[in-house]
């Protein structure tokens, strides 16, 4: 076993050269899987694969609600992978089932604004708008050194309502619209400062991977709800 993972402390209490190796590491992870992110993304939208998977998925009342279930036990499987303490490689390995399924959950609504929004920048709006509300709330996070691990109730509730909203949106047929958007997007940034905040005062100085895929989840959530109120508005 990797000796890294006998290091007890967490990132707050680490001397300052492994705090900044740290979140320099996680950070750097981050990027990159928002860039494999983005590569799986043209392909799928640039190929008859994604067109494909778009008819499955869209193809039935309850193909969307089925996508969602699939999309959740792959979650949880690929976080369980990415904070095992068995080998970076098994860490890897979350972190990359994590981008493929994202990348798959957000197909349809990246084909809708590709192809069908009638804005050819809708994407790049949302992607610019999301990256600047993210390092805004990291900063605040980062600037604040304030612990919101109290914001952990907040999210389980309002993430198990906004579910059962969306299950019964699916079984029902009507649209969530613009005000659930705009909730969701406020939660989304709720959960980058929660996750942000516990990068800095909870995780271990050899945790990064993990770190990197719970700021990653919680940006996709921001920038699915971003786009989908910039569609919205067309």
């Amino acid at each position: 076993m990797n000796s890294a993972y006998g290091n007890p402390y967490t990132v707050a209490a680490a001397a300052p050269n492994e705090r900044a190796a740290f979140i320099r590491q996680t950070y750097l992870h981050l990027g990159f899987a928002i860039l494999a992110f983005i590569g799986v993304e043209w392909f799928l939208l640039n190929s008859s694969i994604g067109e494909k998977l778009v008819g499955l998925m869209l193809g039935g009342k309850y193909s969307w609600l089925v996508v969602l279930g699939l999309f959740m036990g792959v979650s949880i499987l690929a976080e369980r992978l990415a904070v095992s303490e068995v080998s970076k490689g098994v860490q890897y390995a979350g972190l990359g089932i994590f981008i493929v399924a994202e990348a798959i959950v957000f197909l349809p609504l990246l084909y809708m604004a590709a192809f069908h929004s009638g804005d050819p920048q809708v994407i790049l709006k949302a992607g610019v708008t999301t990256g600047f509300v993210f390092g805004g709330l990291t900063f605040a996070a980062f600037a604040t050194g304030k612990d919101f691990s109290f914001l952990r109730g907040f999210l389980m509730v309002g993430g198990f309502i906004a579910l059962g909203i969306i299950i019964v949106s699916i079984l029902f047929g009507f649209n969530l619209g613009t005000l659930f958007a705009g909730a969701m997007a406020i939660f989304a940034a709720v959960a980058i400062l929660y996750n942000t905040s516990n990068i800095i005062h909870h995780y271990r100085t050899d945790q990064y991977v993990s770190a990197s895929l719970s700021l990653f989840a919680s940006v996709a959530l921001l920038f699915w709800y971003i786009l989908r109120i910039f569609m919205n508005r067309d």
